[in-house]
């Protein structure tokens, strides 16, 4: 496997400091030093314009006098010398450059020497991170390009920041605990290397077992939530965001008022897999935790004391933190009945008496842990008379090794109790001073877990689908509105929209006057509601312009004139076309709730659900998710408010139709895939009870340009592309499916390299691997389909759906190019499947924008290099193994 491009960056055998001094206080001192006094092990070179030694070393006035390779170069100067540095380095083929210092923002020519300078940069091929003022270090290494002095430990954890002044906090606070770090990383600005790739470099890198992130403000979401998603399918992630209430989003509609921009980013966080926490402390406590590998399958935690007082304040720390606390099963309680004495507590807390022996414990915390109700034990130890803390700590330590759930331990007091902590660090057990502590990791690793499977979800853009939408009839629509310079659709257009992916709507009919009011009422049949039609007011409600429950022609004609009255009188300059007629709904059952869409500016559209109704700013109950959506997100959309307790049975309520109220959901998140041009969305309210369910009122914000040029550029996670999905005949007939590839796909991948030949094997991974390992599987299935593609061709057999073939391609970080990866069953060689498998894979390719797509065959592999001769790909020798051919195809100009 070749290093990763940013190696040059991370890991340099050779490093140029521009601008290293001996000046005390100067960057270019801070840095040297620093490099230095970290045991750097490969070459370093010191370049100075007026000195010739610095550090004691010879120091030369130009990059480009230096002997040797450079990889890296540290420029610590003054930005105006910085294009002319990087040039320089461009013609020294110096792969990376690290700007170790901060420039303003104010200045106008500072931005253009910036943009100069990245031009060159990338003219040469440079990758450049910065500008930020601390710099790069790699602990594990001995690497610390930098202007931070103080000790840093080498560990596990990556800590990505883009403040340096946080990240300097960060470091100071994690020694003070003994935290260690694999590298440090400050971002800065991102002109050039960013998030992504950084965090693209660190899933790759062995030594990292964790990663720590601090984000301000994301430049391109898509880009950033890729990444994340990237990594958090190896490594946890931990994110911890500042701003949290900047930029709120702002919109016409209710779906809009009613988010906050950092309810967004959690939102963004939670789908991406990754973890959020609001401190340091728990920024890296949580890290710790799960890169020890504790996991939890649920946020059920049974809660073992010799202290109820300490037992119920643990209790109450998780109802706060919306824990759940476990209710044993009958086998268990029998189980403690007769274990514990008579006087326990009989329930959670389990109160174990204080004057509770380490065996007692014992029995205890392995009762709870044996119980299919728990997912979790939470145990707090007090010391009492009779009571053995360290006996009961190598207990618990046993235990833990015993199982997997999780055992949180906290022994109150400090001297007493101190080997007990100590034996606990040494076992890496998760060990915590104060109850609420471990409560709080607790409900972060069961947040991480449902994050986890949250990543998991590939909805498609189209699923669940009976009847297609039509889509060419609602962008009609839209198009006609916006050609009219209307952004707001009517109540009536927004319904037909909604029709269009089979929503159900009640049907709205427009009157211009009282007569035609009365006709289309005796139409539609009494009861009906009357509401005003005006493009200029999109909350009718709020003017006086509906009037429910008319039954008869006299109290429509009164109304009808009423509402234009009253809306004349609200609203003189608002423009009104009439008046809508709509039979009355009125259900016995009902539920009201409001499905909606807002527009957050750095992560596209977000969809909402939540109590509906004339109070839903009031109530503030509501949920968001970001498309596309799928049956298990859209039940945790639902579950996470409180309206979503009552759509079952509730008192004398019948359930309500909940397969129709998910179904909706789902047409909106189809909706939102498939037109880019609807901005925000009011349903409100959504009727809802055992006979199905009812867009009663509905509202349409929509904006020009919004389609972008890939597929789906308008969002912040890519659908499933299931317009990938095609049907074919081989030269024999065989009925084949070629489809991209999913996460259920992984015991189908696996089984098809179990069953390929040993030479198949080497020709694709080059090395004699049997299977794949986990971490390969997961990477193979579990896709990103905005920055990778794998198309697998499969069959339909009695032992269900085989692979016969699969095609990848992982986009290269000049987003125009991609390598290519192709392996055929030996069974099915021969059959022309590699040649419609890779003309797909071209296709797939060109869509996202890609104009070259590379590879890699061995030299012996003849057959490969005769297919790819006869897909137009050239060929050539690797200049560095002539075992290898390099195989080039261009996709478009």
């Amino acid at each position: 496997m070749k290093p990763h491009y940013l190696t040059p960056l991370f890991s340099p055998r050779a490093v140029a400091v521009v601008g290293a001094s001996d000046t005390p206080g100067s960057i270019g001192q801070a840095v040297f030093a620093s490099l230095l006094a970290g045991n750097f092990q490969g070459k370093l070179f010191p370049v100075n314009l007026n000195h010739k030694v610095v550090g004691g070393m010879r120091a030369v006035p130009s990059v480009r006098l230096i002997e040797g390779e450079v990889e890296l170069a540290v420029v610590t100067t003054a930005l105006r010398a910085l294009p002319a540095i990087l040039r320089d380095c461009g013609k020294k083929g110096v792969k990376a450059v690290l700007l170790a210092k901060e420039f303003a923002d104010s200045e106008q020519l500072e931005r253009e020497i910036l943009k100069e300078s990245l031009s060159i940069a990338r003219h040469f091929g440079i990758r450049v991170l910065g500008p930020n003022v601390l710099g790069l270090m790699r602990p594990v290494a001995g690497f610390n390009a930098s202007n931070y002095s103080s000790k840093v430990r080498p560990g596990n954890l990556a800590l990505v920041s883009q403040s340096s002044a946080l990240c300097t906090a960060m470091l100071d606070w994690a020694d003070s605990k003994g935290i260690g770090f694999s590298s440090v990383i400050s971002v800065g600005e991102g002109l050039d290397v960013d998030f992504g790739e950084i965090l693209d470099y660190l899933v790759a890198d062995t030594f990292t077992q964790g990663i720590l992130l601090h984000v301000h403000h994301i430049h391109d979401a898509r880009r950033f939530i890729s990444a994340l998603r990237a990594a958090a399918r190896t490594k946890p992630v931990v994110v911890i965001k500042s701003g949290r209430y900047e930029d709120d989003v702002t919109g016409l509609t209710h779906s809009s008022n009613l988010v906050e921009s950092a309810d967004v980013f959690d939102a963004a966080l939670s789908r991406a897999g990754v973890l959020r926490v609001g401190s340091i402390s728990q920024l890296f406590t949580a890290a710790k935790v799960l890169a020890a590998s504790f996991r939890v399958q649920g946020r059920r935690l049974a809660i073992v004391t010799n202290g109820i007082g300490p037992g119920v304040l643990a209790a109450d720390s998780a109802y706060l933190n919306g824990v759940e606390l476990a209710k044993l099963s009958e086998p268990t309680m029998e189980l403690l009945n007769d274990a514990l004495p008579r006087n326990w507590s009989h329930g959670n807390p389990v109160d174990i008496i204080g004057d509770a022996s380490p065996v007692r414990f014992r029995t205890a915390v392995k009762a709870c842990l044996d119980d299919a109700n728990v997912d979790g034990v939470l145990v707090i130890f007090t010391p009492q008379a009779g009571t053995d803390h360290l006996t009961t700590a190598q207990l618990m330590v046993g235990l833990q090794r015993e199982s997997t759930k999780p055992i949180l331990l906290s022994w109150l007091g400090d001297a007493k109790v101190s080997e007990s902590r100590e034996l606990f660090s040494k076992a890496k057990c998760a060990h915590f001073r104060a109850p609420e502590y471990a409560v709080e990791v607790f409900r972060n690793l069961a947040a991480y877990h449902h994050n986890q499977r949250l990543l998991l979800q590939t909805p498609g853009p189209l699923e669940g689908k009976q009847v297609s939408p039509d889509v060419a009839r609602a962008r009609t629509l839209i198009n006609a509105a916006l050609a009219e310079g209307r952004v707001i659709l009517s109540e009536r257009e927004s319904k037909e929209v909604l029709s269009a992916f089979n929503i159900p709507v009640n049907p709205t009919r427009l009157a211009r006057d009282s007569d035609e009011a009365v006709r289309l009422a005796e139409e539609t049949g009494y009861p009906v509601v009357l509401k005003i039609d005006s493009p200029d007011i999109i909350y009718k409600s709020d003017v006086g312009g509906v009037e429910l429950n008319i039954s008869s022609a006299a109290a429509l004609r009164e109304a009808f004139a009423s509402i234009v009255e009253r809306c004349r009188q609200a609203r003189p300059e608002a423009a009104i076309s009439g008046v809508s007629v709509q039979p009355m709904r009125s259900r016995r059952f009902a539920r009201e709730v409001m499905v909606g869409v807002t527009h957050d500016n750095a992560f596209g559209p977000v969809i909402t659900f939540g109590a509906g109704g004339i109070a839903v700013e009031v109530m503030n109950d509501r949920a968001l998710a970001l498309p596309p959506l799928n049956h298990y997100l859209v039940e945790s959309l639902i579950g996470k408010t409180r309206i979503g307790q009552i759509l079952g049975p509730f008192k004398n309520l019948p359930a309500i139709d909940i397969d129709q109220l998910k179904e909706v959901l789902l047409r909106v998140s189809e909706m939102i895939c498939e037109l880019p041009e609807i901005r925000e969305m009011d349903i409100n309210p959504l009727l809802a009870d055992e006979q199905g369910v009812m867009a009663l009122d509905a509202r349409i914000i929509v904006q020009k340009g919004g389609a972008g040029g890939k597929p789906y550029r308008h969002m912040a996670i890519m659908p499933y592309p299931s317009h990938m999905v095609v049907c074919s005949r081989l030269k024999d007939q065989t009925q084949v499916t070629i489809r991209p590839v999913r996460p259920e796909d992984a015991q189908m991948q696996q089984e098809f390299v179990r069953n390929l030949s040993e030479e198949s094997r080497y020709n694709r991974y080059m090395s004699s691997i049997k299977q794949l390992s986990q971490s390969m599987l997961v990477r193979f299935t579990q896709l990103d389909y905005d920055r990778e593609m794998a198309l697998a061709m499969t069959r339909e057999t009695a032992q269900g759906e085989e692979q016969l073939a699969v095609a990848r391609y992982v986009t290269d970080p000049d987003n125009e190019s991609c390598e290519f990866a192709l392996e055929v069953a030996d069974q099915w060689q021969g059959k022309g499947i590699g040649f419609i498998l890779m003309s797909a894979l071209f296709d797939a390719a060109r869509d996202q924008g890609l104009k070259v797509m590379r590879g890699e065959v061995l030299s012996g592999n003849k057959g490969m290099l005769k297919l790819m001769h006869k897909l137009g790909f050239s060929s050539e020798y690797h200049p560095e193994d002539r075992a290898l051919m390099l195989v080039t195809k261009v996709l478009q100009a």
